[in-house]
């Protein structure tokens, strides 16, 4: 039963695979993704608030395809921050450095306890539908076993992968423009950051792909 059960989850999930930090969705499109760094508005000055905006304003006027902003919120474990401590607590050699750690160790858990402590991601999904070509010699890559089929198949997606990387580096380039760093995520992260989107309650097992 709890594996019909996950089959049948599992046509709900758009993503085919992840391949050299490239997402191939079922529909034949790819997305490639960009972690970005937070940019602290409200701290600036109206000077610098005009530049991020003038900046943010020529990046987007400058694309001609569209452009996914994902913000992933999550409460903050800080279990392993208070391990860590406990840790340093039991190398300190004087017992009024043991005394202040364990302090601050209860006073770090009440305090996680009673607020909430969140952690802020920002990425940026870049998608390719893929040029008519391209999806063609998938087509025949994934229908056929011969070997040519195959390698036309291996070189459609190698071309959709050129084109995503160059939009990507256009992305990458207009954010950096406008004071925002960003930086492609790997096949590993990838697949992390649509586990962790697709199971929310769970951190521990990879996400489970098609073959």
């Amino acid at each position: 039963m709890a594996t019909t059960t996950a089959q049948a989850t599992q046509k709900f999930v758009p993503v085919k695979e992840v391949r050299n930090g490239t997402i191939i969705l079922k529909d034949g499109g790819y997305r490639g993704v960009l972690m970005c760094s937070s940019v602290n508005f409200g701290l600036k000055s109206i000077d610098e608030q005009r530049a991020i905006i003038s900046g943010f304003q020529t990046f987007l006027n400058t694309l001609d395809f569209s452009l996914q902003i994902l913000v992933n919120s999550r409460k903050m474990d800080i279990r392993p921050y208070l391990s860590l401590l406990e840790g340093k607590m039991q190398e300190q050699k004087t017992e009024l450095l043991r005394i202040q750690l364990r302090e601050y160790i209860d006073f770090i858990r009440t305090f996680a306890g009673e607020a909430n402590i969140m952690t802020k991601n920002f990425y940026v999904i870049v998608p390719y539908a893929g040029a008519p070509s391209v999806k063609i010699a998938k087509a025949v890559g994934l229908l056929s076993g011969k070997p040519a089929a195959r390698e036309a198949g291996e070189a459609s997606f190698e071309e959709a992968r050129a084109q995503l990387e160059q939009r990507l580096a256009l992305v990458e380039g207009g954010l950096t423009a406008a004071g925002i760093r960003a930086a492609p995520l790997g096949t590993e992260e990838v697949i992390e950051l649509l586990y962790r989107a697709f199971n929310p309650g769970e951190l521990e097992n990879p996400i489970r792909l098609e073959a």
